[in-house]
Parts: C-alpha cells; sequence; structure tokens
C-alpha cells in the first residue's frame, strides 16, 4: 500500500490562513462592500454565499466516510468506547474551563469590548471568543484525522469506525451541547438557528455524501472513487475554506490590527485543551484500559483534533460572520496542522511504552 501524505494544501493549511488573514484584511480595507455585499444574500441569518462555500467545506468530508464500518465495532468496543468518552464527556467540558480560565479572567483585561451580533444583540468581545472555542470543543474531528492516523501508524480501521460514529453523533449532541455550554457562558442561543446549522452543515453534507458516495461507487467502482473522485474533491474542500477566511477576515480585519495579539490570546487555551486532552488520552486512559499503541494513538489524537469546519460554519450561522466566535474558531484552524503534527511524532517516538499491550 502505497505511503500517504499530506497534500500540498494539507502540508501548509497555516500559512494558507495567515495569507487569507492578510487578503481578508486587505479586501475590508481596499472593497469593504464586497464581503458584506454577498453577506446580505441571506434567509434566516445563513448568508446564500457563505453556505455554498461551508457545504464544498463539510461534503468532500462527508463522502470519504464509510458507514459500514460502524458495524464492525462491535468487535472492538474497549477503544470505542474510550473515544466517544472522551469526546463527548470530558472534551467539551475541559474546553469550556480552559477557555473561560484564560480568555475570560487572565486575559480578560486585554480582550475588552463588546460586539453586536447577527440577531442585534450585544455581548462583551471576551464572551464571544470563549463562544468560539465551545463551538470548536464540541466538534470532533471527522476529517484530517484520517491522515493523523495513519502517519502515526495506527489502526486505521478505528480512525474509519469513530469517524463514522462522531459524525452521527453530531446530528444528536452538537446541538444541545453547545446550548447548555453557550448558556452558561451567557451567550444568546438562537434554537432554531442551531437546529437549522446542525442540519444545513451536518445532516445535509451527511445525506449527499452517504447516497452519492453509494452511487459512484456502484457504476464507477472503489478504486476510481478513491483515485480519481477523491482526489479532486480534496482540494475543493480546503479551497472553499479559505474562500470563507477570506471573506471572515475582511470583516475583523480592524480588530486585528488594532489588536494584534488578540489571536495569540485565542490561540493559548486551545494549544494548552488540546496538550491537555492528548495527554489525557494517551499516557493516562490508552495506558490504563491496555490499549495497543495501534489502538491508542487514534484515539488520543481524534480527542485532541478538532471539527473546525462544523465549528466555523455554527459560529457564522448564529453570531455572524464578523463575530468573535467566528474568529476564535479561524484560530483553531491556525495551529492545527503544525500542533497534530508534532503529536504523530509525539506518539511515533513513545510507542513502546504500549509494548506490553500489543498482544491483547
Amino acid at each position: 500500500m502505497p505511503e500517504k501524505k499530506l497534500s500540498i494544501f494539507e502540508s501548509y493549511l497555516s500559512l494558507w490562513v495567515v495569507l487569507c488573514i492578510a487578503s481578508g484584511i486587505l479586501l475590508g480595507k481596499t472593497a469593504p462592500s464586497v464581503a458584506t455585499t454577498l453577506n446580505e444574500f441571506s434567509i434566516y441569518q445563513v448568508s446564500i454565499p457563505i453556505a455554498v462555500c461551508l457545504f464544498f467545506m463539510m461534503y468532500p468530508i462527508m463522502v470519504k466516510i464509510d458507514f459500514a464500518q460502524v458495524l464492525k465495532s462491535a468487535k472492538t468496543p474497549k477503544p470505542v468506547m474510550l473515544t466517544l468518552f472522551i469526546n463527548w464527556a470530558i472534551k467539551p467540558f475541559t474546553m469550556f474551563a480552559i477557555s473561560y480560565l484564560f480568555l475570560g479572567y487572565l486575559f480578560r483585561d486585554f480582550l475588552s469590548g463588546t460586539e453586536v451580533l447577527a440577531n442585534g444583540e450585544e455581548v462583551e468581545l471576551w464572551r464571544s471568543y470563549i463562544a468560539g472555542t465551545i463551538l470548536l470543543g464540541i466538534a470532533p474531528c471527522t476529517a484530517m484525522v484520517f491522515m493523523w492516523g495513519h502517519l502515526s501508524k495506527g489502526n486505521d480501521g478505528l480512525t474509519l469506525v469513530m469517524v463514522a460514529i462522531n459524525s452521527l453523533m453530531m446530528l444528536f449532541l452538537y446541538g444541545p451541547l453547545g446550548g447548555l455550554l453557550l448558556n452558561v457562558n451567557a451567550m444568546p442561543v438562537p434554537w432554531e438557528t442551531m437546529v437549522l446549522s446542525v442540519s444545513i452543515y451536518v445532516a445535509f453534507p451527511l445525506v449527499a455524501g452517504y447516497f452519492s458516495r453509494k452511487i459512484i461507487i456502484e457504476h464507477k467502482g472503489m478504486v476510481w472513487f478513491n483515485e480519481k473522485f477523491l482526489r479532486w474533491l480534496t482540494p475543493v474542500s480546503i479551497f472553499a475554506l479559505l474562500i470563507t477566511l477570506v471573506l471572515l477576515f475582511s470583516f475583523k480585519g480592524e480588530v486585528i490590527v488594532s489588536n494584534p495579539l488578540t489571536i495569540l490570546w485565542i490561540a493559548i487555551p486551545l494549544l494548552v485543551q488540546t496538550l491537555f486532552i492528548f495527554a489525557l488520552g494517551y499516557f493516562v486512559l490508552s495506558r490504563w484500559f491496555k490499549l495497543s499503541y495501534q489502538d491508542a494513538a487514534p484515539v488520543s489524537l481524534i480527542g485532541a483534533s478538532n471539527h473546525f469546519e462544523v465549528a466555523i460554519a455554527t459560529a457564522i450561522i448564529l453570531f455572524g460572520l464578523s463575530s468573535g466566535a467566528a474568529l476564535a474558531t479561524v484560530v483553531g484552524v491556525l495551529i492545527e496542522v503544525p500542533l497534530m503534527l508534532m503529536l504523530v511524532s509525539v506518539c511515533k517516538k513513545t510507542s513502546y511504552l504500549f509494548s506490553s499491550n500489543q498482544s491483547k
């Protein structure tokens, strides 16, 4: 089997995000009406141009999922249950606690000011940034985690199973968990908009991906699907993401120019959360449950990474393209690739810790 490698888009995703920041700020300075005009084409707070971009962010991810793998998870329940426990019972709440500690307490004086959300309500900026981190924390990765698991030489089958299960879990848990934690953060939660967000950016791409995958494989075969269709489709997802980021930063340019350290303040709790969840999953829980290295690596990497596409989409539809919540989710994109590559390296260098569990 040929060795998988990150594409040029994936390898330099952080660089592309930085370029999008610069391009968005420049667009906001030179043509401020462009993004505003695009965002005005809306239905129930849903910007049509942005919705199109976000669909093409999500669909390429969903079409890769083989839901037939879910049935095989019964054969290996321990790593599957541990991954679900980390993703849904621990990670959302530690993300809230850590981001509140840093953004709501330690860095609060650096994040002063208010903003007006898409629904007209005025909130403090630091609460808006925390809202973005919450939306990241409740969205387990179902995209690039395929690559993290493969690069760490982990169990690709487990990764496939967890991507399918987490995609289904998001349909039922993303809205309630998000609403609960956003309410604790004193952020307005328009429930109709939350349901619409999950429907548009999770359910619709999930259904479209499932049926189109089935039809394409039946007519063209698995080899053509993997080698032709997915090869063409993957850059589409990242390109749609980058267009969305340019539009987002065309709104947030003034905030970044006047407060250049804002991204740093947001990045610190996201970094701490990622390292904490990885360490808990890899060095503590996986060893406690006596998992093999091939299972421990994907369990920990899935828990540590975020589905930033869903988080960005939800932040935009709930609070607006120009919101601090949307900006916070983008910071997650900025740090994700280099940080996850570092954790993959940690896994490979410490695989010997699980040598006694290999035959269990």
